[in-house]
């Protein structure tokens, strides 16, 4: 398992506690499908690459316990965060974006 995720129960496709999204995006560097990256810093901070083109933003988990970034000037979203496991581990988190219903699944690198 991740060692940053050590101690954390995870199953796929089960939703990420709202105690446990800080650990889960920053566990390491996300990749998705698309190649693009992203890291999670535990300040707050986000950064995207995508296509060689980085953009900064930051996140937070609301009152509801949802993952929410930010992405200036106005870009606001608000995930469900779910496991993605395969042998036991933790190995990705997929995000469903509350608002328009679209998903996308990241790994860890």
């Amino acid at each position: 398992m991740n060692k940053k995720l050590n101690g954390v129960s995870a199953e796929d496709g089960a939703p990420v506690p709202a105690e446990e999204i800080p650990a889960a995006l920053t566990a390491g560097r996300l990749v998705y499908t698309d190649g693009a990256t992203q890291t999670f810093d535990s300040d707050g901070t986000t950064r995207y690459v995508e296509g060689g083109r980085e953009t900064e933003g930051t996140w937070f988990v609301d009152d509801t316990g949802h993952f929410c970034s930010f992405w200036p000037p106005s870009y606001r979203a608000s995930y469900d965060l779910r496991w993605v496991v395969e042998g036991g581990e933790a190995v990705g988190l997929r995000f469903s974006d509350l608002r328009s219903g679209s998903r996308f699944e990241g790994r860890y690198q």
